[in-house]
């Protein structure tokens, strides 16, 4: 700990390698040296985000037998990230990703110990709150791989949007595979297996990421004096305050509904239809979609006009999640797997230039801080739409309903956008 703490040592800037005719996009940006290993411990400590939420409610629901307080808890949890995330950010921004990242991961680990301790001893509910409210320290560890990506290729267009749908691709391998590690792990070794193994492995690969200090983007700290909230005159405003940002932001937060809302409606509908055990493979189906169109989209130059793509990724997005609905109406599962996967083809490009655009209107020094933003408006939009579809499932008599709720939350942030590129043109 004491090594994460001690000052920066002062290193040169990786070279980055010249283009050659025969590299693929992905081949030149992981040519630079530092990046495989950085992205290594990042993936290591990223997927863990999808493996909290899950086992939680199983170690919860399984021991409480209260599906309603497991999910409270989380509930909880997400709540208390969305308040402290952008305040960790802001601290890594300021201060570097080595020195804040691992002492708040320690936190973050320790409140997901104390939650398993607290169900394993059968401690009150309330110490089931507080445990997980601490997990909220988590630092965001994409937002801080694509801020190096960001330092690295920062006079490079091209190569930073190739490393952004890497990152985007890198996502939804994640939450693809830690639902289901989570699973495997409570329902097959024990109950707290999910909830360890996932502690371990986010403190193991945090320490592995901070250890890498060659890549690490140069901190920003605050002007001298400054003792107060407001930014003083001259400095870097808040990306809440960015011109540009906010739409933005709304946008992600329609689209986090978009991913929640559609995960409820699979799960729903499979139920109602006595296939729940293919629910997770319908839904690896639109992971793997977006997957793939993530990885496609980055082999494409960068855009001239990034704005004018992001509304036509939004529109082709809010197209596409109409599918879902019509295949869900017919009742055969197939064209639904079809459906799902075709729809996810949208949503890896939307959230790729989105991703770029917050870099690029994001002020200088606080990269983390936007990113976060934009993940805390995510994760904000999913808990929306995951009980927005949870209840239209619940009380709406058709099953396929539930697909209707993505559909009109994808229509929402092409709303959103299209208003905010109109304003934009008219300023201009």
């Amino acid at each position: 700990m004491i090594l994460f703490l001690a000052a920066r040592p002062v290193t040169p800037r990786p070279a980055v390698p010249r283009p050659a005719r025969h590299r693929s996009p992905y081949a030149r940006i992981f040519a630079v040296p530092g990046t495989r290993a950085f992205t290594a411990a990042n993936l290591l400590a990223r997927l863990p985000m999808g493996m909290f939420g899950v086992s939680a409610v199983l170690m919860i629901a399984g021991s409480r037998g209260s599906y309603p307080l497991a999910g409270a808890v989380t509930a909880t949890g997400l709540a208390a990230t969305a308040l402290v995330g952008p305040w960790t950010a802001r601290l890594v921004d300021r201060h570097g990703q080595a020195r804040i990242a691992v002492p708040a991961t320690a936190v973050a680990v320790l409140g997901s110990l104390a939650l398993l301790l607290c169900v394993r001893a059968h401690a009150p509910d309330w110490t089931l709150f507080a445990s997980y409210a601490a997990t909220a320290t988590t630092p965001n560890t994409g937002g801080m791989s694509r801020a190096r990506w960001a330092h690295l290729f920062r006079d490079d267009p091209a190569a930073r949007h190739t490393a952004n749908a890497f990152e985007q691709a890198a996502d939804e391998l994640c939450f693809l595979l830690g639902p289901v590690l989570a699973t495997l792990l409570c329902t097959s070794v024990a109950p707290e297996a999910g909830t360890a193994v996932a502690a371990a492995l986010l403190l193991t690969g945090v320490l592995l990421f901070a250890a890498q200090r060659r890549t690490e983007p140069p901190a920003v700290p605050r002007p001298p004096g400054r003792t107060l909230p407001r930014p003083p005159a001259g400095s870097s405003p808040a990306p809440l305050c960015t011109r540009g940002l906010p739409p933005l932001l709304l946008t992600f937060l329609a689209t986090g509904a978009v991913f929640g809302s559609l995960e409820v409606a699979t799960l729903a509908y499979a139920d109602a239809h006595g296939f729940r055990p293919a629910a997770g493979g319908l839904l690896a189906l639109q992971a793997a979609g977006s997957g793939a169109a993530g990885l496609l989209f980055g082999l494409l130059p960068p855009a001239a006009r990034p704005g004018r793509r992001f509304l036509a990724c939004v529109a082709a997005m809010a197209a596409l999640l109409t599918l879902p609905l019509l295949a869900a109406a017919s009742g055969a599962p197939l064209l639904l797997a079809v459906a799902l996967l075709v729809a996810g083809t949208a949503t890896a490009p939307t959230m790729v230039t989105g991703m770029g655009l917050v870099q690029s209107r994001t002020p200088a020094g606080r990269l983390n801080e936007g990113l976060t933003l934009a993940v805390t408006a995510l994760l904000t939009g999913i808990a929306a739409g995951s009980a927005t579809g949870g209840w239209t499932a619940e009380h709406l008599p058709f099953p396929a309903a539930g697909y209707a709720v993505p559909a009109a939350a994808a229509a929402l942030s092409l709303a959103v956008t299209a208003t905010a590129t109109a304003t934009a043109a008219r300023r201009a």
